[in-house]
């Protein structure tokens, strides 16, 4: 059969009859669909292409020790590793071109784990009853599309064959679109910004300068998982420079704030010797929900409600002091080609003169602790500007151009 392979990943045992359904959907749009079995515990109720044997085996572990004492615990982490060997194995061979899934709590756990192993931009579709709440746990950083499926998954019914045709239709559509993602365009790398709301008109600028340079900028919300998605691009290879215009997921890791970025944020590129432009956007913020769910320690300081949902808290000097030691540790494997770029007018459109979080001497500590530890390979500049002024954006923009040219010429 001509046309794109789908695979369908399901729990043979419980989802059978529904993974059957998506076969014959996907067949009538002219593509092949291969089910990939991860079911243990029950008997399989539809013929698998990959079977649970294999799978099994490939996860490290024959499946009649699994059977032994089948349950789901034990067997699920086999099952995933398994399943993620072999259809990691079809996409890279170019014999897969998207993976769809149906589940419920067991069944999400299991499939997004596996999903989360395949490569940016590839297809990839869950079909899941826990859809509708916080998918963070199953997506994480990586494009999964999440999509409700209202009902329980068991069994067919007329609404159920239209929820799973309409994710047949999605799968398809996407295995069809035939633009891919691309390191390079001309030679040239693809470069990583990040932002928050308070930073966009300087990030807004950095971009437009970036893209009149020759370069494709690819922006990221620096929310947490954001920084993450980022840095995950770059080890992957996609991201070839950065622009790190706001490193507030540093100081929000710190204080286990809304917007933590992992203790590994801002390691990335100097690890990988990218070149790189960092400034410090937002870093004096801290984020939170509603003003009642700010620690205490932070009470009596000025709150800016961000949004109903969002309550903004600015760091001491003291504090912003230690945020100065603790981006210079994570800048410590950088043995090159960076900048630190600072705008001493204020680090966010909060910051500035007049500004509800305006701090200089706040803001000084930082810069002084951060200039007293950062690696001899990150030279550190310092402007009078606010990082959203266009000027000190363009020069942000244009350093990192200055950068990956000098890298690149002979």
């Amino acid at each position: 059969m001509s046309g794109k392979t789908i695979v369908v990943l399901a729990t043979l045992d419980t989802k059978g009859r529904e993974a059957e359904y998506l076969r014959g959907c996907i067949e009538r749009r002219g593509h092949r669909a291969l089910l990939v079995d991860t079911g243990v515990v029950g008997t399989p109720a539809a013929a698998a292409d990959v079977p649970r044997e294999e799978v099994a085996a490939a996860g490290g572990r024959p499946l009649a020790e699994l059977l032994e004492r089948p349950t789901r615990e034990a067997a699920a982490p086999v099952m995933a590793a398994g399943a993620t060997k072999v259809i990691a194995a079809l996409v890279a061979q170019g014999r897969a071109h998207a993976v769809l899934s149906l589940g419920g709590t067991q069944g999400t756990t299991l499939s997004t784990a596996v999903m989360r192993a395949l490569p940016y931009g590839f297809p990839k579709v869950m079909v899941s009853t826990m859809a509708s709440g916080n998918v963070a746990p199953w997506v994480d950083t990586k494009d999964i599309t999440m999509m409700f499926s209202v009902t329980d998954i068991m069994g067919l019914n007329p609404f159920m064959r239209k929820i799973l045709a309409n994710a047949a239709a999605a799968a398809c559509g996407m295995a069809e679109a035939e633009q891919g993602a691309s390191l390079e365009r001309g030679g040239r790398p693809l470069v990583g910004v990040t932002t928050v709301g308070i930073t966009t008109q300087g990030a807004m600028k950095a971009v437009e300068v970036l893209e009149r340079e020759g370069f494709e900028a690819i922006v990221f919300h620096a929310v947490g998982t954001g920084g993450r998605a980022m840095e995950e691009m770059m080890r992957q290879g996609l991201i070839g420079a950065v622009l790190d215009f706001s490193i507030i997921e540093v100081s929000n890791e710190m204080h286990a704030a809304l917007l933590a970025g992992g203790p590994a944020r801002l390691t990335t590129a100097g690890r990988l010797g990218l070149p790189q432009v960092i400034c410090p956007g937002a870093v004096e913020v801290l984020v939170f929900n509603e003003p009642h769910t700010v620690p205490p320690k932070f009470q009596g300081r000025t709150l800016v409600r961000h949004s109903p949902k969002i309550t903004d808290v600015r760091l001491d000097r003291d504090e912003m002091a230690s945020v100065g030691r603790e981006v210079a540790r994570r800048l410590g494997s950088t043995a090159g080609d960076a900048v630190f770029l600072i705008p001493a007018g204020g680090y966010d459109s909060y910051a500035v003169a007049g500004g509800p979080f305006h701090d200089p001497e706040a803001d000084a500590a930082f810069v002084r602790e951060l200039s007293a530890h950062l690696p001899p390979g990150v030279r550190l500049i310092e402007r009078s500007t606010d990082i959203n002024d266009p000027a000190f954006a363009t020069e942000a923009a244009e350093t990192l151009a200055s950068l990956i040219r000098a890298r690149r010429e002979p």
